[in-house]
């Protein structure tokens, strides 16, 4: 006897996808409700304008020693000849008198570079404010 066995392909199995979408609707409804939004600001570039070239310099602006330093390495404090080696002297005598003061090295570009370095270093082991101008020569 012959037995008939039927091989039915149209057997499938069906999955309800319903229960899973609502599962999913739920889950992204709990996430939108319960995500923090940040505020962040972002960085401002844009430049101020330039000041006016013609400004003149404000009333009260603390007084400044100047160093000059000529192309022979000769040093000279508020046009006051001195040694390099004793400007820094000079300099604290003078900031007794104005308190507060920047100091301002100018140099010769001829000048040379050890001499600016060795005033540079002590102004700036002091605690001393300094700013470097190099003197254009025409």
């Amino acid at each position: 006897m012959r037995r008939n066995r039927r091989r039915n392909n149209d057997d499938e199995a069906d999955v309800d996808m319903t229960p899973m979408l609502d599962i999913v609707f739920i889950m992204l409804i709990f996430f939108i409700v319960t995500a923090v939004f940040l505020d962040e600001t972002g960085v401002d570039l844009t430049q101020p304008p330039p000041p006016p070239e013609d400004t003149p310099p404000p009333p009260n602006s603390p007084p400044a020693i100047t160093v000059y330093v000529d192309e022979n390495s000769q040093c000279s404090v508020d046009q006051v000849r001195s040694t390099c080696n004793g400007v820094m002297a000079r300099v604290e005598r003078q900031l007794a008198d104005k308190p507060g003061a920047s100091v301002i090295l100018r140099l010769h570009p001829e000048a040379k570079h050890n001499v600016l370095v060795q005033l540079k270093d002590g102004l700036d082991g002091r605690g001393m404010q300094s700013k470097i101008e190099i003197i254009e020569v025409s």
